[in-house]
């Protein structure tokens, strides 16, 4: 699982914003600490730190004591620590934006600041996203400072029914069960929504009924979800006889320990399911001089003493192990010891987020999208990974998966392209785009259409052009327009646009003010990425996707869902 983290390579791009809500933790904003232990100094070095609000104070508690001790000096200069409680989503709308990508959607805040030396998030997963649609952003990470395990938080009365299931059977009642009212919060911008639900699909499994159990754990969650945590919790009940809109939902247990804080009227109690959490990463940033690289370093280690542990505790948090420190108020029935999940390789888990938030986005988010099928008679090469079913029989199934998640606010169109369709058209349209409330069933027809043409080549240029401006023609505000081409070959098209023409034309159409993003599937290892990424380019907005085997196209596609490359 994400907890684990470690490493990602530095490069030398500096991030010049910090976040929202830049608020300096008490004691923490002095410069030009000169003098200490009784030593005097040459110079001094300040360190910013942005960390997570709810660590923020221990963090600050703990840096204030190490500038007192000859740990913090770095040659003759004297290192001083301002630490501001930065909330992650903000911290990744300002890192973001300085490298086009927006991974947290519209209405994040932005607020620019001085630049920021190291980083503690609530978790990982926040830098293996930006890892991943961010190319530039490639912190240092130096190990888990912190941590809070995942739970499921539920009003006390309700507790009990709840405790010994096993997650799976969790999940099954989640899906089923309209009584319990889950909820969740957007795992697009908040971490505890995103571990939550990679927990959900773990325990769903990989068996045959795990697709069909997972999305509609994600339906119900969806129907309560929130924007931002206060707000999920302020919909739990108060009293005994208030129903409350959520009844149950993945949270931290440090917002459980939060919440009973302010004495509610009815508590919220810590089911404890499966070993999950938000893991605190510390994380130096890209393009830092080396002396406060060191600086950071030297940091890093006073927050792994029992003095940080103990901070902690006052706040909910416990230590990167799972073990509290003293004075944590557990939650009622909480385990001495919440052991973090093994490691996990990262690639694997970026992709597991990527096809995650790929279908939670197909599930809660409207769209209106034009799917392009390859039709060439290669289509027709078997996959030896999906028990010798052809490309197209791949491709078939994967748009019946698809469009099942799509919930009936989409629009779906059907092309399928080769050459020679329509007279020279390499392209036909087998469906417009219509309404899935209404027209889902003649789109299941459509995807029969998906049939290799005997002797067909890959009008992809033409047909990518075509695509682009039917989409720009209907274009529709407020939600995502978009053209998904699937093709297994390079362009081979005689007599059709080259890529010079194809690029000069598209380019010429585009119109900042209707952005089309154009996401394009390759599959096998006929693929030239380059051509691909110059259609993408021209477009103005997509990105392009990989399966070298094609029976992964599934994954990828919800990959691409998710991107926001581009967006």
């Amino acid at each position: 699982m994400p907890g684990r983290h470690r490493h990602l390579p530095r490069t030398g791009l500096a991030v010049a914003a910090a976040a929202v809500a830049v608020v300096v933790v008490a004691g923490g904003a002095w410069a030009g600490y000169h003098e200490y232990s009784g030593k005097n100094c040459a110079s001094s070095v300040r360190l910013r730190v942005a960390a997570a609000p709810e660590i923020a104070p221990a963090v600050q508690a703990v840096a204030d004591s190490w500038a007192r001790t000859d740990a913090a000096r770095i040659g003759s200069a004297c290192v001083t620590a301002a630490v501001t409680a930065a909330d992650p989503t903000g911290m990744v709308a300002a890192i973001g934006k300085q490298h086009g990508v927006n991974l947290v959607g519209a209405g994040s805040k932005v607020v620019d600041a001085t630049g920021v030396d190291a980083w503690i998030p609530d978790s990982g997963t926040w830098l293996l996203r930006l890892a991943s649609e961010a190319s530039g952003f490639q912190p240092t990470t130096l190990g888990s400072v912190a941590s809070s395990p995942i739970v499921l938080a539920v009003p006390s009365a309700a507790a009990a029914p709840l405790g010994n299931a096993t997650m799976k059977d969790l999940v099954k009642r989640i899906a089923a069960d309209k009584s319990l009212k889950p909820g969740i919060v957007d795992p697009g911008r908040d971490a505890t929504g995103l571990t939550g639900l990679l927990a959900v699909a773990a325990a769903a499994g990989n068996d045959a009924s795990a697709a069909t159990l997972k999305v509609g754990a994600m339906r119900a969650l969806s129907a309560n979800s929130s924007s931002i945590r206060s707000d999920l919790l302020q919909k739990f009940p108060t009293s005994a006889g208030d129903g409350g809109a959520v009844g149950v939902a993945p949270l931290s247990e440090a917002d459980v320990i939060a919440y009973n804080a302010g004495r509610p009227g009815l508590p919220l109690a810590a089911v404890y399911p499966q070993s999950v959490a938000l893991d605190y990463p510390f994380a130096v940033m890209p393009g830092v001089d080396p002396q406060k690289e060191q600086a950071a370093a030297e940091l890093r280690k006073a927050l792994g003493t029992p003095a940080f542990t103990d901070q902690l505790a006052r706040t909910g948090v416990r230590g990167p192990d799972g073990t509290p420190g003293a004075g944590f108020a557990a939650p009622a029935g909480a385990p001495a010891k919440v052991a973090p999940p093994p490691a996990a390789d990262p690639k694997a888990v970026t992709a597991a987020i990527g096809q995650l938030l790929g279908s939670w986005t197909a599930i809660t988010q409207p769209g209106r999208m034009l799917a392009v099928f390859d039709v060439s008679f290669s289509m027709n090469a078997k996959v030896p990974t999906a028990g010798g079913l052809t490309r197209a029989e791949v491709t078939r199934a994967v748009a019946r998966q698809g469009l099942a998640l799509l919930d009936d606010r989409w629009s779906v169109g059907n092309w399928t392209f080769s050459t020679n369709m329509a007279g020279t058209r390499p392209w036909v349209e087998n469906l417009p785009i219509l309404s899935c409330a209404t027209y889902r069933s003649d789109m299941l027809k459509a995807i029969d259409k998906i049939q290799p043409k005997k002797g067909g080549d890959t009008g992809l240029y033409d047909t990518a052009l075509a695509a682009y401006q039917r989409v720009q023609q209907g274009w529709q505000p407020g939600v995502s327009n978009s053209v998904v081409i699937y093709t297994d070959g390079k362009n081979d098209n005689p007599g059709g646009l080259t890529i010079d023409q194809l690029v000069s034309k598209m380019t010429k159409v585009r119109d900042p003010k209707r952005p089309v993003r154009m996401i394009i599937i390759g599959m096998g290892t006929a693929i030239d990425r380059a051509e691909l990424e110059a259609i993408t380019k021209a477009a103005g907005s997509g990105g392009v996707f990989i399966a070298t085997d094609p029976a992964k196209i599934g994954d990828i596609f919800l990959e691409a869902i998710a991107s926001r490359k581009g967006a």
